[in-house]
């Protein structure tokens, strides 16, 4: 499943800077931005972003996600629209077929809300059960 690979990758991400960032106990939300054209279904990285981070620094941790709408705009007579999905690429302006994607292709972390110092952070959640 593609999702879990990017849930492994965010994890990485996280723990890393978290590493950097030294003496840091929990990660208690990471803010993702999905882009519609990323190829992400949002149900299946919040699945897979909850079993990646299990027994990691991020166990517990909330994600959440923004979606960015795929924009579009023709190079011929600069009219943008919302590309929608399946995507419709051709200018619904003019009909030309030359467009630049503006928006949707999106796939970053935006944010981290971790604490710090304290006491040692011991995960707290139960295991996930396979009828899930």
């Amino acid at each position: 499943m593609h999702e879990m690979s990017v849930a492994l990758a965010v994890v990485d991400q996280v723990e890393e800077a978290a590493t950097r960032a030294k003496d840091v106990t929990a990660v208690r939300w990471v803010r993702l931005q999905v882009g519609e054209l990323a190829g992400v279904v949002p149900d299946a990285l919040a699945f897979s972003f909850e079993l990646a981070c299990a027994g990691s620094l991020l166990e517990g941790a909330e994600l959440i996600t923004e979606a960015v709408p795929g924009r579009a705009r023709c190079t011929l007579c600069a009219h943008e629209w919302a590309v929608g999905m399946p995507p419709r690429l051709t200018c619904p302006a003019c009909g030309g077929t030359q467009t630049d994607l503006l928006a949707g292709r999106e796939l970053q972390i935006l944010d981290v809300h971790w604490e710090d110092g304290g006491p040692t952070h011991t995960p707290t959640r139960e295991p996930i059960s396979e009828e899930r």
